[in-house]
């Protein structure tokens, strides 16, 4: 169990409203259940849409940096996988995560063989991803360095690569002892994935 996890619940087990709060907490997300299966009843293919904390989010449009940024790298993982004969699905924009709380849809995420050959052709939900990369924007920041953060982390995505290209620079976390380890942060020279075997690219090549 991850370390803030395991302290939340010391604190909360210590605390004479723990029952309270259970029992409060209990309520809310039976609401939030039914918040989340109209989501997925109301969500639209042409909708870049995600369920975050309750609230259902509707994505605008993204500005033409962000997009040739996140065209670029996923095109590039695409066709390193089919140099290399290396199984597994990229996901770009598009593909939903289901997480047990969230449901997102990052910019662009892989999952290794070992999940992915379990996808069907019809499949609409995904299960935590082997690596994420979001692109920053101004409405999106803030949610990509903190909830989503904090639950890819949660979720064991074992790679987290955070993208501004804006300012031209790739943060890379690595996943060590169930938290996230800022590896790397440039913008210039080569960044390497600890997840898609020998896919290193330089880091100009993406803006």
């Amino acid at each position: 169990m991850n370390l803030d996890i395991e302290n939340e619940i010391k604190r909360l087990k210590n605390s004479p409203s723990v029952v309270l709060i259970y029992q409060t907490l209990q309520n809310y997300l039976q609401d939030e259940k039914k918040k989340r299966l109209h989501f997925y009843k109301t969500v639209k293919e042409d909708q870049k849409a995600e369920f975050i904390n309750g609230e259902i989010i509707i994505h605008s449009p993204v500005m033409l940096r962000h997009n040739e940024t996140t065209f670029e790298l996923a095109f590039l993982m695409k066709a390193h996988l089919k140099k290399y004969n290396i199984d597994g699905i990229i996901g770009f924009e598009k593909l939903m995560i289901r997480l047990t709380r969230n449901d997102y849809e990052p910019d662009i995420c892989f999952f290794a063989k070992e999940k992915s050959k379990h996808f069907k052709p019809e499949q609409l939900l995904f299960p935590a991803p082997d690596f994420i990369v979001e692109v920053l924007s101004k409405s999106t920041a803030k949610t990509d360095r903190t909830i989503k953060f904090t639950d890819y982390q949660n979720h064991g995505v074992k790679e987290y690569w955070i993208i501004d290209p804006e300012n031209k620079f790739i943060e890379k976390y690595v996943l060590e002892n169930d938290k996230y380890q800022l590896i790397q942060k440039t913008n210039s020279g080569k960044i390497k994935s600890e997840v898609i075997e020998n896919f290193e690219i330089s880091v100009e090549t993406i803006f």
